[in-house]
């Protein structure tokens, strides 16, 4: 099956919701800026209840190096998702230095953006809708054609725009690794709708039926 990320969390109930359902990561942002800003307290409580249970991903713009290694000390995080301009050797020294793995996120206007992320050789490259002076969390999706093609040795996580009504629709499509949900599964921003969110992973687990070979 798909996996599903479930991000922008700011409470550990809608934490803990997510991991009971089967997520395979849960996001903590730490762009002060995000209206889905996740207070180091809370963070901190999220990443010692489910480290063991999900990745813990730490979502960073442009943070510095010293402060994303702190982060991921103390708060447990498995996986760190950079949304800003971080270059590649950036990406290296902040997986050395914490022992977590790491996800380049890429927001896509053309093919020319899905082929210049090879440079990034992160352990997952995530692909999100382009908004000026927005770093995710849009609530728009993009023409997921684009990635639909790609050929990388680097397992695809898509975002932007994702819902319970056109999960399907973008795993048929794109064939990710992963799908990572923010908006389309809250009831305002950083907190979530468990009844979308149950419908968001009972859409993608209904991808993995359709697609069963007949026996």
């Amino acid at each position: 099956m798909t996996k599903v990320k479930i991000c922008g969390m700011t409470s550990l109930s809608d934490a803990e919701h997510a991991a009971s359902l089967g997520a395979w990561a849960v996001g903590l942002i730490h762009h002060r800026a995000s209206p889905r800003f996740v207070e180091p307290d809370v963070a901190e409580e999220i990443g010692a209840a489910l480290k063991r249970r999900c990745e813990v991903a730490g979502v960073f713009v442009n943070s510095p190096l010293d402060e994303v290694v702190r982060a991921a000390e103390r708060e447990g995080l498995t996986l760190l998702q950079f949304h800003g301009d971080e270059g590649p050797s950036f990406c290296v020294e902040a997986g050395r230095r914490t022992g977590a793995r790491v996800m380049k996120a890429f927001r896509v206007r053309s093919g020319a953006d899905v082929r210049g992320a090879e440079a990034y050789r992160t352990d997952f490259h995530l692909f999100d809708a382009h908004r000026r002076d927005t770093r995710g969390g849009t609530g728009e999706s993009f023409d997921w054609d684009l990635v639909a093609g790609r050929r990388s040795a680097i397992p695809m996580v898509l975002a932007g725009g994702l819902s319970p009504e056109n999960v399907g629709e973008a795993i048929e499509v794109a064939r990710p690794y992963a799908v990572d949900v923010v908006s389309g599964v809250e009831a305002s921003p950083g907190a979530k709708d468990p009844e979308k969110v149950e419908a968001f992973f009972a859409a993608v687990r209904a991808t993995e039926r359709s697609e069963a070979p007949a026996r």
